[in-house]
């Protein structure tokens, strides 16, 4: 393949080169390998009952140690897409209480989700915008009026994947500074409250009683994060509204 044909210009002058999709590229290897070596396995709440007095001696011994690690951890699956941050919000929760869990959490969350903003964004995200038609150019240009509330309120409610909202702003042009804001306060609610959960875990397990994350997003829940999502959202109802008495 020539060199001319390996770069393309995009509409808006910048060179396309297939060597901006290495980021990418990673991220997908390392999505396959967590799988091929298992380490699927040690993402559960049955490893987690399993290493559990282990766990706890490290987070009292070796606090600063254990927190780093499990930050590393959390901001690695986020950033890989892989399965498990549920299980490591609660995680979170149970070793290291309310206070210090949420901060643990909700940081490397937001370190991991911007990182996979940023591979996004730069390896396909801009060659996407480029070849955008006019229904997704008045899209981007509706999202980005208001990047701050629409991405907040997609955190908010918890029917949104993680990772498709951590991707779809990269695609819409939403600054970095909007994204990483909207995102570290975003998920706050929905993270106390698996993190909660996990701060009363350890009763759980001396129970005997099997535990599963699907029960923690009750509906009174999913009312209460639904209802801040609407919140998040008035000033954009409001701002239409204005708009359309004055018009």
């Amino acid at each position: 393949m020539s060199k001319g044909q390996a770069e393309k210009t995009l509409e808006s002058g910048q060179p396309f080169s297939m060597k901006r999709l290495w980021p990418l590229a990673i991220l997908v290897a390392g999505f396959v390998l967590f799988f091929v070596t298992g380490l699927d396995q040690y993402i559960t709440f049955e490893a987690l009952r399993e290493h559990r007095s282990w766990l706890l001696n490290q987070v009292e011994n070796n606090t600063l140690v254990t927190a780093l690690a499990f930050m590393a951890i959390y901001i690695v699956v986020v950033a890989f897409s892989l399965p498990g941050g549920a299980v490591l919000t609660i995680v979170g929760g149970f070793l290291f209480g309310l206070a210090l869990g949420t901060v643990f959490v909700v940081v490397s969350a937001t370190i991991g989700a911007t990182a996979l903003f940023l591979v996004a964004k730069t390896t396909i995200g801009d060659a996407l915008k480029a070849r955008m038609g006019p229904w997704l150019q008045k899209m981007e240009q509706g999202f980005q009026e208001n990047a701050f509330n629409y991405l907040l309120a997609m955190r908010l409610i918890p029917i949104f994947p993680f990772f498709v909202v951590n991707l779809v702003p990269a695609f819409l042009g939403v600054r970095l500074k909007t994204y990483f804001l909207a995102t570290l306060f975003g998920i706050i609610p929905g993270s106390v409250v698996y993190i909660q959960v996990g701060a009363g875990l350890g009763s759980i397990f001396d129970s005997g009683e099997e535990f599963t994350a699907a029960g923690i997003l009750t509906p009174d829940v999913v009312l209460a994060l639904v209802g801040l999502a609407i919140l998040s959202l008035l000033p954009i109802l409001y701002k239409k509204f204005k708009e359309r008495n004055a018009s």
